[in-house]
């Protein structure tokens, strides 16, 4: 029996892969001052109605619970974050700086790039109006990227203003209820024939609203509001990953000002990232009680994969990562069964000092259980035998043995296995 379209096995190899990438993600984020956080994967459907004006209930796994309840795996995280801040805003010193490395089920057709279930990594920054804390979250992507082994040759980040196009938009005279449907007509224009942008701009009824005029302002690179940004990003010697575009608007109704998405150089993906301001989204999901700033992006893990196999200098980092994480630090040699009492109770000793230790669960050969121990990535093996309570110690590398007392052995063993943790950060 299979998995279900678009879901995914982890096996051993792609589970360390999943961890690499979810190590990465943590540290960085920590890096930058932001603390983790989560919520519930079963939310109620109303919370993505409210938030997202029903744009994404048709891609939700939603059901009826046996409550009757009408739920849904989570989509995303950001009306639950949005919930979560609203109901105890106060119990927190602004601005938050909160991350999550969340799983997703989205009801999508499955191809390169995307599939029905997803690990993310959201970054969001709550309390804080002000350019600083746009540059900071696009600072924390870049470096993110940066920490897999891309540079500025591999991806970019495309920096645009749904406050400069709103500003467009009036000067033209169109109406503040019709800002959403104008911004998905920008959204597609650069991929239809300028004919079919041309109607769909007659439908809004702005006299001199052409296809024309919106396709220059969008091939424009006039910095407008993103100027204190960029400047920022300078400063941090980050501008070589950024660039302006207009293109980039972002679908959902909720941002404000700044948006921007990450995409690989080649052209080769789907966005790696993306987000922006949503400094009305608290208002609308706490119906007025709370209205602060905020600014938030995601970052997938199906497509930065996919980057990640094609980058020679990413992949070398990974694997150079996923090798290390071996099952164990040291497996014990049960050379006599009538000393596996005596095995059992350092196997015991040894986990609890914090080392990573495997043994034969029945009685094998001498032979076959150091195969055993070299399969499983052990660095040293312990041997219990006749010299008991000596032990044989044997580096499984260079085949060196030693003779050591059976007390303190914890020790003796950590000073002398790297025991690389199997998840970092």
């Amino acid at each position: 029996m299979q998995t279900l379209p678009g879901f995914r096995d982890f096996y051993p190899e792609e589970c360390a892969r999943r961890n690499y990438i979810l190590s990465v993600w943590r540290e960085v984020a920590r890096r930058y001052g932001f603390v983790e956080y989560d919520g519930p994967v079963l939310e109620p459907i109303e919370l993505y109605q409210k938030k997202s004006g029903g744009e994404l209930v048709g891609q939700l796994f939603d059901f009826t619970d046996k409550g009757g309840r009408h739920a849904a795996l989570r989509p995303e995280m950001t009306p639950t974050l949005a919930r979560m801040v609203a109901a105890r805003e106060r119990d927190f010193k602004k601005p938050l700086k909160w991350f999550c490395v969340p799983q997703f089920f989205r009801y999508e057709k499955p191809q390169r790039g995307r599939g029905r279930e997803f690990y993310q990594f959201n970054a969001d920054i709550i309390g804080e109006a002000s350019a600083a804390a746009d540059a900071e979250l696009i600072a924390l992507v870049i470096d993110v990227l940066r920490e897999f082994g891309f540079s500025e040759r591999d991806f970019i980040v495309r920096l645009s203003s749904r406050t400069a196009w709103q500003k467009f938009f009036a000067d033209a005279g169109g109406r503040p209820e019709d800002e959403y449907e104008f911004f998905q007509i920008v959204d597609k224009a650069e991929r239809l024939p300028a004919e079919k942008t041309s109607a769909a701009l007659a439908r809004l009824n702005v006299p001199g609203l052409t296809a024309e005029a919106v396709l220059a302002f969008l091939r424009g690179k006039q910095p407008a509001d993103l100027g204190p940004v960029l400047e920022s990003l300078e400063a941090r010697g980050l501008a070589d990953f950024v660039e302006i575009d207009y293109a980039i608007v972002r679908g959902l109704a909720y941002y404000t000002g700044v948006v921007f998405e990450v995409f690989d150089r080649s052209k080769n993906e789907r966005a790696l990232a993306g987000g922006g301001r949503y400094d009305k989204l608290l208002s609308l999901m706490s119906d007025g009680k709370v209205d602060l700033a905020a600014l938030g992006f995601g970052l997938g893990d199906v497509v930065l994969g996919n980057l990640i196999d094609d980058t020679p200098e990413a992949k070398a980092r990974m694997t150079a990562w996923t090798s290390r994480q071996r099952a164990c630090d040291v497996y014990l040699i049960v050379a006599k069964e009538e000393r596996r009492a005596d095995a059992l109770a350092l196997v015991q000793q040894l986990r609890l000092a914090g080392l990573r230790v495997d043994f034969p669960l029945t009685e094998a050969k001498v032979g076959k259980q150091f195969q055993a121990a070299e399969h499983l990535g052990a660095e040293l093996a312990v041997v219990v035998g006749e010299e008991w309570p000596l032990l044989k110690i044997k580096t499984l590398a260079t085949r060196a043995e030693e003779a050591v007392p059976n007390t303190g052995l914890a020790d003796w063993l950590r000073n002398r296995t790297t025991n690389v943790p199997l998840v970092q950060g």
